[in-house]
């Protein structure tokens, strides 16, 4: 299934089918055994990594995962360098990095722009970001979380706490969980921020159990993986309503006593005032563990696309 990989592009979570998560899945599980695996397998390739907006775990991880694979990088970090600032439009931004790469990592502030960045480029598209839509890559990283320390994706329950109107990880990850079995989802939110109806309207198609609520102590015991998310300052046109809502919920220790011993915590991050830095050394928490099987997803996933696998 990998080999089916080569020369696509990941706009979405469903781009992919289930068959060939699993092999990506366990293409990571092999990297992450033996980091010498695929070593030097990329060299003379080359990704552009443009970002239109800021990241540290993405950008870095997808840099770290092309130079373990002997690869090269070139790109942006800040689209103020970029000719962006002139005006520059995205499809001629991307017609000129497609002709210098042989694939395209981008993030960007605007809903659809990976899709659109998909149609006028001549190399594959990873998407990395598209404003509060999508985040495949962090879905991959969540999902082979999940499957690393539960060893399964199917008969949890999986509760969402925070800004899940905005959370794109939230988005990408509901949907790709939507196609897995006897999967619960619990949704605890301020009301300002709660899920979008075009994702539920998904669940309610995919037949899901989902709920949803205000109260995260109430739901708490009932949860195998917690997921908390950041209230995102970055798209409040208000910032009243950010400063209002930015700690509605705050994970701490009395909190976490009421989770399952078995339970999972885990955000994309950044983290701000979300989860109490007395939750890191539980056992429970797995964020770290989460950034680092990022590297080694998008490890597998840079090889796939690549095709030298």
């Amino acid at each position: 299934m990998i080999s089916d990989l080569k020369g696509r592009s990941l706009v979405e979570p469903e781009d992919f089918s289930l068959d060939e998560m699993e092999s990506l899945f366990s293409l990571s599980e092999n990297i992450e055994k033996d980091e010498k695996y695929l070593r030097e397998s990329c060299r003379g390739k080359l990704i552009a990594a443009l970002f239109f907006e800021p990241s540290t775990r993405t950008r870095l991880s997808f840099e770290a995962a092309m130079l373990r694979l002997g690869g090269s990088c070139l790109g942006f970090a800040d689209p103020g360098s970029s000719s962006a600032s002139k005006g520059e439009s995205l499809a001629d931004t991307i017609r000129m990095a497609s002709s210098y790469a042989d694939t395209i990592v981008m993030r960007n502030p605007k809903e659809g722009a990976a899709l659109l960045a998909s149609r006028y480029s001549s190399v594959p598209v990873i998407n990395a970001g598209d404003g509060g839509h999508h985040h495949p890559t962090q879905t991959l990283t969540d999902l082979l979380t999940i499957r690393r320390l539960y060893g399964k994706i199917e008969d949890l329950t999986i509760g969402f706490c925070g800004d899940l109107k905005f959370g794109r990880t939230v988005h990408s990850l509901a949907k790709a969980l939507s196609r897995y079995k006897n999967i619960r989802m619990i949704f605890i939110s301020p009301s300002e921020l709660v899920l979008p109806d075009y994702i539920k309207s998904n669940l309610k198609k995919q037949n899901v159990n989902y709920c949803e609520n205000t109260n995260l102590e109430k739901s708490m015991p009932e949860l195998d993986i917690l997921y908390m998310t950041r209230v995102q300052k970055e798209r409040f046109f208000n910032e009243d309503d950010y400063i209002r809502l930015k700690d509605t919920y705050v994970l701490n220790a009395d909190k976490i006593a009421a989770g399952r011993e078995k339970l999972i915590v885990l955000h994309p991050l950044p983290r701000v005032n979300e989860i109490s830095v007395e939750i890191d050394n539980d056992p429970r928490a797995a964020y770290f563990k989460q950034a680092k099987y990022g590297m080694y997803v998008r490890m597998a996933l840079l090889a796939s696309i690549l095709g030298v696998v």
